[in-house]
């Protein structure tokens, strides 16, 4: 069975009246979903979308913009899409080259001319390059953008696809390189091969001239798991390899051993997170952690020697402790080295520290921007080959992101990092300023957020409000060109809110934003729009919600839930039905976010958060723009779809907008990003009676 195939499950209710518009390309299924984009086209089309889309479609397509890269060998590997390539090109150059003004781009594939001949809609998903002789490299190839995609060997000499190669269909799922003979496959293909969420429930050892499907399994699990993965620690002194199993969200077994299978579990908690390198294991446990007299807290960060955690010793070092506004965000090895990210009151921070056998040494890296938003990360993606060389992005969101190299090991320490690449600005930010507020919520938690937008408020601002406020991912503010040539350009203002859910202060307040804490979350978003509202920023009629995925659940509940406190909704690849979605694609796998709509206790958290379930008639639904893509395969379209078709049946001003193409995200190239973005900010901008179309000018609110 595909990702798409469509069987109706035996306890779907049957009060359901939409049921059929999960039938992801049913013919009925997506000739009404073409005839709703149509209809949403001709209302929110015309000439100032056509100009919105092309105004961002060259930006997106702009040669200036900077060429992200990441090193393999001598060589910088780069994926490229222009107005000349839409589809992309991967390409490379070496670190020389690039660090020229006009770097020569040796292009390895380009994606245009194979979709040409193949007849495909191929979307680019990446390629693993062997990484002993670097002779050779499996590609993925997704069809229309979705997360399932196909295996194919490359030769990097002849720069070719190898006839009698590595092939692997459709199937979500990957590969790492054992020899370049011989790879590790951990594939949802095949009978059996799958776990209830679609994802790989066995590692297999490929080897090359087999048929994948007969290649033995030296590692499974049950069905009920998420996942699992396999890959090569080339950080060993001997070969190790490294099992992974994801039992469910937020949790991960690990197990080492050889290429016939794992021979020991590494005896840590379901729910930390850990690295290692070498003989080093750093650990993070998301919960206080007590082990041999000890009780490590939550998100705290420990390391010792792996042998000698193996043998039995639990003598952790004490490498980060967290602060009530204080969380660790990421930790990475680079030569050895950790590297860890984390954040002081929403400011970045970043730390180098080197193991040894009586103690860690630490250094602050004081020369990176500690505003703004930064990331930092290896230039060689394979941890064994890293030399201390790492890359520094920073930016904030009236300023264009900026790209460094930083050496590590430079003799002395090297002060300042080179500057590699700069974005050049995409949107007039004069008399924008940004600013920090707090919200109070429903009960009583205070709720960061940051506006961006003039110093000088009219009280009737036009806002854009977004947030995520899930999975423990952290949404910081960063330069969006999109909102910054649509809406803070035309002095209009956009907000981001860090609400609960989100790991902005840590697992605490992941947890608080998790399963029954998924509504407070939803209570944090509509607690920040009323506070714009009364700081005298704007008012509800001219606040515009948008997000997408986890936060398009939560826009569906603002509908639902709030819809006094907003003008207008944009809400995209969303879940809506929480009573079907561990039915639906790759739902299962969120259940130890949301919670088990099967289990009658959960049930009772869910139906508070279902808005497919919550919408009724008679109330003051602000209109909604419902949008997704037939090829997304991890939130099923189906979500979006019965949602739009219920309000409309209520007889609401919901709109929806379906792409074929483009995955778990906006289209699959930059013109079909730059529409989907452009419809949807046009569709907020004419609900909330905003007239845009001239840079600062705000018209009179229009009533609805």
């Amino acid at each position: 069975m595909t990702a798409f195939d469509f069987r109706p499950t035996p306890d779907a209710p049957d009060d359901d009246p939409h049921l059929w518009l999960e039938n992801v390309e049913g013919d009925q299924a997506l000739t009404w979903a073409a005839g709703q984009s149509a209809r949403t086209l001709r209302q929110f089309g015309g000439t100032r979308f056509d100009r919105d889309r092309d105004a961002l479609k060259a930006i997106f397509d702009c040669p200036e913009k900077i060429p992200f890269i990441a090193r393999r060998g001598q060589h910088l590997h780069n994926f490229w899409q222009d107005a000349q390539n839409p589809r992309g090109l991967w390409r490379r150059t070496t670190l020389a080259d690039y660090l020229t003004g006009d770097p020569r781009w040796e292009v390895l594939l380009d994606l245009d001319a194979l979709a040409a001949n193949d007849a495909m809609d191929w979307v680019w998903g990446g390629a693993s390059i062997e990484p002993e002789r670097r002779e050779r490299a499996i590609v993925r190839l997704s069809h229309g953008g979705s997360d399932a995609v196909v295996h194919r060997e490359f030769d990097m000499v002849s720069l070719s696809f190898v006839a009698d190669g590595f092939y692997l269909a459709e199937a979500k799922g990957g590969i790492d390189w054992l020899d370049p003979d011989t790879l590790l496959l951990f594939s949802a293909l095949g009978d059996g091969m799958a776990t209830r969420c679609g994802y790989a429930r066995t590692v297999r050892v490929w080897k090359r001239g087999a048929d994948p499907l007969d290649a033995p399994v030296i590692f499974e699990t049950g069905s009920e798991s998420v996942s699992v993965s396999g890959y090569l620690d080339r950080t060993a002194e001997s070969e190790r390899v490294w099992f992974i199993e994801t039992p469910g969200a937020h949790e991960k077994i690990g197990r080492i051993g050889d290429r016939s299978g794992p021979k020991i579990e590494v005896d840590l908690p379901k729910n930390a997170r850990w690295s290692v390198f070498g003989d080093w294991l750093v650990v993070r446990p998301r919960m206080p952690w007590t082990v041999e007299g000890a009780t490590h807290a939550a998100d705290t960060l420990i390391g010792i020697s792996l042998s000698s955690f193996l043998a039995g010793e639990r003598n952790f070092v004490s490498l980060f402790e967290p602060g009530d506004r204080s969380a660790l965000q990421s930790f990475s090895w680079n030569d050895g080295k950790l590297i860890i990210a984390y954040l002081v009151n929403l400011l970045p921070r970043f730390d180098v520290l080197s193991p040894g056998p009586q103690q860690w040494t630490r250094r602050a890296l004081d020369c990176v921007s500690s505003e703004g938003t930064v990331h930092v990360w290896s230039l060689d993606p394979g941890v064994h080959e890293t030399n201390g060389e790492v890359l520094v992005s920073a930016q904030d969101p009236i300023t264009p992101p900026t790209l460094f190299l930083l050496d590590l090991n430079a003799t002395p320490p090297l002060d300042h990092p080179i500057v590699l690449k700069r974005s050049r600005e995409t949107f007039d930010a004069s008399g924008l300023t940004i600013t920090r507020h707090e919200a109070v919520s429903t009960d009583g938690e205070v709720v960061p957020y940051t506006q961006i937008g003039p110093a000088d408020g009219s009280g009737d601002a036009p806002v854009h409000l977004t947030a995520y406020g899930g999975f423990g991912i952290s949404l910081l503010p960063s330069y969006n060109s999109s909102l910054g040539k649509l809406w803070l350009e035309r002095g209009g203002t956009c907000v981001v809110a860090n609400i609960r859910g989100g790991g902005e202060f840590g697992s605490r307040w992941h947890e608080a934003g998790r399963r029954e804490g998924k509504r407070l979350s939803h209570d944090d978003f509509a607690a920040v729009a009323a506070d714009l509202v009364r700081r005298g920023v704007t008012q509800p009629r001219r606040i515009a919600a948008q997000g997408g995925s986890n936060g398009g659940l939560l826009i569906a509940n603002m509908l639902t839930r709030y819809p006094e406190r907003f003008g207008a909704l944009l809400c995209t690849m969303p879940l809506t039905d929480m009573r079907r979605y561990t039915k639906l694609l790759a739902g299962a796998s969120w259940t130890g976010e949301y919670g088990d709509p099967d289990k009658p206790q959960d049930w009772t958290l869910l139906r508070q958060i279902s808005a497919y379930h919550a919408a009724s008639p008679g109330q003051p639904y602000p209109p909604i723009l419902l949008a997704t893509t037939t090829r997304d395969d991890r939130v099923h379209p189906g979500h979006a779809r019965k949602m739009a078709a219920k309000l409309q049946a209520l007889g609401y001003p919901a709109y929806f907008y379906e792409l074929s193409a483009g995955g778990h995200g906006h289209g699959k190239d930059n013109r079909e990003r730059a529409a989907f973005i452009a419809l949807g900010n046009n569709f907020l901008r004419g609900a909330i009676g905003w007239n845009a179309d001239c840079v600062g000018q705000r018209s009179a609110p229009q009533q609805r």
